[in-house]
């Protein structure tokens, strides 16, 4: 399976498990997605663009989502990283492989608004495994195994995971992986839930994001992403009283 664009997103849900992966969101350049996205502009298209800049306003205004989101990679200002350096307190850095998120300087180039809650139909280590497979094109922020709670990070909240399906949404939100499948109930242990509240509750300080279903989302509450992810017996009013109470 090759997957092609700038951030292809590729979710684990069914794909450790045998099931089927989950189609793409548009504008993701992902199989199924019905859209490519380029991987970025050449030298000669940065040229034009620059020369169409300078036809007026509107043409400068139309330009300038392209610009916001190359502005990291062309600027000379990417934040320093120190290897194993995690964002939440405790977490184990198990890196995601380089192929399956996209560096960023976050918040600074896109705003963090949204936590979008995942549960990967697999264990907690067959989903880091694939997390570590460049060809899989996917991965989220962190994952968390289920009989303990402990929380293993894959990439720096700086970075654009593709975990989403839509590439707005990855751009603007963080992903969590809950090891278990959605219609195994089991899996959701006090422990998995008090983990992630934690987590959740971390991440919404350190970027100012309500803490509410606005803005807490199930991977299934994405427009145009067809998943039960992450299913039926998530229980949400219990979950954000959790993440309010931290």
């Amino acid at each position: 399976m090759n997957w092609t664009g700038d951030d292809p997103t590729r979710h684990p849900h069914g794909g450790p498990a045998g099931r089927p992966p989950a189609e793409g969101g548009p504008g993701d350049g992902r199989a199924g997605g019905g859209h490519h996205t380029p991987s970025g502009p050449s030298r000669r298209g940065l040229l034009i663009g620059g020369a169409a800049l300078a036809l007026g306003a509107g043409t400068a205004y139309a330009n300038r989502e392209e610009l916001a989101r190359l502005w990291w990679r062309h600027s000379g200002a990417t934040e320093p990283r120190v290897e194993g350096e995690v964002d939440h307190p405790g977490a184990e850095w198990i890196p995601a492989a380089s192929g399956n998120y996209r560096r960023a300087n976050r918040p600074r180039d896109y705003p963090i608004d949204r936590v979008v809650i995942h549960m990967p139909e697999a264990t907690y280590p067959i989903t880091l495994r694939v997390f570590q497979d460049s060809s899989h094109r996917a991965a989220t922020h962190y994952v968390l195994r289920s009989e303990d709670g402990h929380v293993a990070q894959l990439a720096r909240e700086l970075d654009v995971a593709f975990h989403a399906g839509d590439r707005p949404f990855n751009e603007r939100s963080i992903g969590i992986e809950h090891e278990g499948w959605a219609d195994q109930p089991e899996y959701l242990t006090e422990e998995m839930y008090a983990s992630s509240a934690r987590l959740v509750a971390g991440i919404c300080d350190r970027y100012d994001i309500p803490r509410d279903r606005e803005h807490i989302v199930g991977h299934n509450e994405i427009p145009g992403i067809a998943r039960i992810c992450p299913g039926p017996h998530w229980d949400w009013d219990r979950y954000i009283a959790m993440v309010r109470e931290v």
